[in-house]
């Protein structure tokens, strides 16, 4: 059975991967970084509900030894890599003015260094699946979860929408690098409703849905949905699937 890593996807967008990938016929390597107990949710429901195999692993992306063992451990599980999804995020509401430079960096370290470290540590299996890949699979893929604020920008979290728009630079680079053996793309989510978003006050919720014009916020089975896509799109690599319900329209 071909196999995926999805990071940070013990809750949230990456969870929805993780389970996507696991109905779609994918052993799941579920990484988290401090919610083991919801990690451990995310194994027992894919063990449950599908026949994939699925592994927890602790891991702080940013780190790069980290990022080694972590591919590591889903290589020794599986066997081998076939697609990485780059989901693992921090985001935090502060003011430039408030911003001290240890909490960029600290934003900056998991949502752009953790994707490179990541996709460093898998590319040599990466290469080892494309050889071996059959004629009518998809190639190996890695995608990366950017946000609409790569576009629009966030006035009290800069931070984050410059990580956001760098990882999408880090796409392009990488889907030039690694061609033809490996494709990468990206997922732009507009809204969606996760922990990161539930902090939202009514007013801040009815001035955000009336910019979206499907009227609702997206779920993360939306940008799952999206990210399986991208995985068997095999004529597809450098690109940025946006998926915001038409709040941002390019």
């Amino acid at each position: 059975m071909p196999a995926a890593l999805v990071t940070g996807s013990s809750r949230g967008i990456g969870k929805a991967i993780a389970e996507r990938f696991a109905r779609d016929g994918y052993d799941v390597a579920v990484n988290y970084v401090q919610s083991g107990d919801r990690a451990r949710s995310v194994l027992d429901r894919i063990e449950t509900e599908t026949d994939a195999d699925a592994i927890a692993v602790r891991a702080d992306v940013g780190d790069p030894a980290d990022a080694d063992d972590l591919v590591a451990e889903a290589v020794s599980a599986f066997g081998g890599l076939d697609h990485v999804v780059n989901n693992a995020g921090v985001d935090q509401h502060v003011y430039t003015e408030s911003l001290s430079p240890e909490d960029f960096d600290q934003v900056m370290d998991t949502n752009v260094n953790g994707a490179f470290n990541v996709t460093k540590a898998a590319l040599p299996h990466l290469r080892e699946a494309a050889d071996r890949e059959a004629d009518d699979a998809p190639t190996p893929s890695v995608a990366n979860v950017s946000s609409i604020l790569a576009y629009t920008g966030a006035p009290v979290e800069c931070h984050y929408a410059a990580s956001k728009a760098g990882l999408l630079g880090l796409t392009k680079s990488h889907a030039g690098d690694f061609a033809p053996e490996i494709r990468v793309n990206a997922v732009a989510p507009g809204h969606v409703e996760t922990d990161m978003t539930a902090d939202r006050t009514e007013d801040e919720k009815e001035d955000e849905l009336a910019a979206i014009p499907v009227e609702r916020y997206g779920q993360p089975a939306d940008i799952a949905d999206a990210v399986a896509y991208l995985r068997d799109a095999g004529f597809v690599t450098g690109e940025t699937l946006n998926v915001n319900g038409g709040e941002l329209m390019r």
